[in-house]
């Protein structure tokens, strides 16, 4: 960076400094103008998220577990979906055209999503073990009412959740499936650690009871990963064709991350001070009920998908699960974080190579079955999106 900086310095040596001023002012004027017009043109936009939800199968406190493969897909692979908790769990299920968990049936599959609902009295008070607890208790339902071993999937912070839960249920799932899950939080994203090392004081205060991570401040701790972002994005959105299906995917994306939720005081202080600060998951120091949370131990496929362009969870940090997941399978998929799931190129990218391998995974349990022949060998490889 230094280097085009100094390259560029004969050429503005024979600028004069004035006009050079009012050029960046004027260029300055355009781009907060056209980043405004995005703003209050998303803010006037008609769209309202309007699907209704499946059945609920299972509940306890905030959290419930709705059933989308009940029907058709009834005897399809079944897949317990576990999301992030600080964000809503329906960017699984974000609108028609945006949703993982209505497209995996016709692929024959029956997908579970853990919706965590908003943090009551009682989840306000709740560790990660806590949390990971319900993970076991959901994946229980899911199993009473499907067909077999479901497989476990994770999606951002919802991977660590089940990894844990996995590594505690190891008899009882399938199979193990990682959406952009941080690992290493030192890798590739030194200064998102340096940010929450210093926030972390003012953020997790010591004593008891915790108060909850309030949402405002967690959205302002996501925005500075990336200061320009909403220069960006909303610049990009003012430009938009109305009524393109790009308007709509970017109105339905925005509005679910403008619906956030607090996090639990607990929760906070052992990812802000254990994972970004202390790095723990890779040191085999992050401990769930007294045990350390070690990816050595799943001795059974997993599969790691990669967003290509994640600023949310540097993939250097998320890929280092690969080496330590014995029988992983690598998925690289060429969009962000979130367009990884809910994205133009979403069905492509994750939707297709996800299914066929949850497919394979299935297919491969009923070779094994007593009385068949052929043994599959798992290794290391890549899945092609």
């Amino acid at each position: 960076m230094a280097a085009q900086f100094a390259s560029l310095a004969p050429a503005l040596a024979a600028v004069n400094p004035n006009d050079f001023v009012d050029a960046l002012m004027r260029m300055t004027a355009t781009r907060l103008t056209a980043m405004t017009g995005g703003v209050l043109r998303y803010r006037h936009h008609a769209y309202r998220r309007d699907l209704p939800d499946p059945p609920v199968i299972w509940q306890e406190g905030s959290s419930r577990l709705l059933d989308f493969g009940e029907g058709a897909a009834g005897d399809g692979v079944p897949v317990v979906m576990v999301p992030s908790l600080v964000n809503r769990a329906y960017v699984l299920d974000l609108a028609p055209g945006q949703s993982l968990a209505r497209w995996l049936p016709s692929q024959g599959i029956r997908p579970f999503l853990l919706d965590w609902g908003e943090p009551g009295e009682v989840e306000r008070r709740f560790n990660l073990a806590a949390y990971i607890a319900r993970v076991r208790r959901a994946l229980t339902a899911a199993r009473q009412v499907g067909k077999g071993k479901p497989v476990l999937l994770g999606y951002c912070m919802g991977g660590n959740l089940a990894l844990a839960a996995a590594l505690q249920m190891q008899d009882e799932i399938a199979a193990l499936v990682l959406l952009a899950t941080p690992w290493d939080f030192h890798a590739g994203g030194a200064h998102q650690a340096a940010l929450v090392q210093a926030l972390a004081p003012s953020l997790v205060p010591q004593g008891d009871p915790i108060p909850p991570l309030d949402v405002d401040v967690l959205q302002g701790f996501f925005w500075a990963l990336d200061p320009l972002t909403a220069l960006k994005k909303f610049t990009s959105f003012n430009a938009m064709p109305s009524g393109s299906d790009n308007e709509r995917r970017f109105v339905a994306m925005e509005d679910w991350l403008n619906d956030g939720v607090p996090l639990a005081g607990p929760v906070a202080r052992e990812c802000l001070l254990g994972w970004y600060g202390e790095n723990t998951p890779p040191k085999g120091r992050w401990l769930v009920d007294g045990r350390p949370v070690r990816p050595q131990d799943w001795q059974k496929p997993a599969l790691v998908a990669l967003p290509e362009r994640d600023k949310l969870v540097p993939k250097e940090g998320a890929a280092v699960l690969l080496e330590q997941l014995p029988k992983a399978e690598r998925l690289d998929a060429a969009s962000g974080h979130i367009g990884m799931v809910v994205g133009p190129r979403a069905q492509a990218g994750l939707w297709q190579p996800l299914a066929a391998w949850l497919r394979h995974q299935n297919s491969v349990k009923v070779a094994r079955k007593p009385g068949l022949s052929g043994r599959t060998r798992r290794t290391k490889t890549k899945v092609r999106g």
